[in-house]
């Protein structure tokens, strides 16, 4: 029972459930004509299981690391050995690679292509300055590719995937500026520990900028409604220049912790409008 309860814990149950609520929304945005509810339901379930892999294998690549910096995870503390986490990490792939086949080909390819990229990122491209927060923000943006082959319409999905790549490649950013003193201690060369907080700023100032652009383009060639124009226009755009001017004027950690959460919001926000703007 033990066991059970450790197997559970280090899938990260709410990232779990999170991951499956990102593709169904996706699924959601890109239907256009018929649809399988059972595919869209197996895409949620097989791209859940490919995100909670994810966390598995990372766990396993940073045991020493968080022997010292996060000893109450289940590794650290004894509930799975090293071999275990292995074992069901190997078990979550297959059966998130089996799962994907009873929605397409193409689906079990792309299954694979995620797995392989969270795989190559805990054991070697998140130390990557930068190219670590890509990876993390493109399988953001990917979900949402996944979403939209699901229900065959691909195409759907490409603009709230760039959206959702560009906002969280942002998060990335800000997310290592908060975390610079831990990253530093723990010998992780973030961008910002590397090249200082000026250049991270900056980098975030031509993200944001070329975000706010691609946001009147799908108003301006009438993909969407007046409603997505709206939202953005009101919203969207104003909060993410908010969350530049905020991130000059106070780089405190509390301050890059509340951006953090806001683009987070921002992101849910400029889904709405996408949903609603369809």
């Amino acid at each position: 029972m033990q066991k059970l309860k450790a197997l559970i814990i280090i899938l990260r149950p709410i990232n779990l459930l999170i991951t499956f609520l990102v593709i169904i929304v996706a699924c959601i945005i890109s239907i256009k004509g018929d649809y399988s509810v059972l595919k869209v339901f197996f895409a949620g379930l097989t791209g859940a299981l490919t995100a909670s892999a994810g966390n598995v294998i990372n766990d396993y690549f940073d045991i020493n690391i968080d022997k010292i910096n996060r000893p109450h995870r289940i590794l650290p503390k004894g509930e799975l050995t090293l071999k275990e986490a292995l074992g069901f990490y190997i078990f979550l792939f297959l059966v998130s690679l089996l799962l994907s086949i009873f929605i397409s080909l193409i689906a079990l390819l792309e299954v694979f292509f995620a797995s392989a990229l969270l795989f190559l990122y805990s054991y070697k491209i998140k130390k990557i300055p930068l190219l670590g927060n890509f990876v993390v923000a493109f399988l953001t943006g990917f979900a949402f590719i996944y979403g939209g082959m699901a229900v065959d319409n691909s195409k759907a999905a490409i603009i709230p995937a760039l959206f959702a790549l560009l906002i969280n490649f942002i998060r990335e950013i800000v997310k290592d500026m908060e975390d610079i003193e831990g990253d530093k201690l723990q010998g992780i060369n973030s961008y910002p520990a590397i090249c200082g907080f000026k250049k991270a700023k900056m980098i975030i100032v031509f993200i944001t900028g070329v975000l706010i652009i691609l946001t009147v383009f799908p108003f301006i060639n009438e993909l969407y409604a007046i409603e997505y124009f709206i939202i953005v226009m009101v919203i969207v755009n104003p909060l993410l220049v908010y969350i530049v001017k905020s991130l000059f004027d106070d780089d405190s950690t509390k301050n890059l912790n509340k951006l953090s959460n806001l683009l987070k919001l921002n992101m849910v926000i400029g889904l709405t409008a996408i949903f609603l703007g369809k």
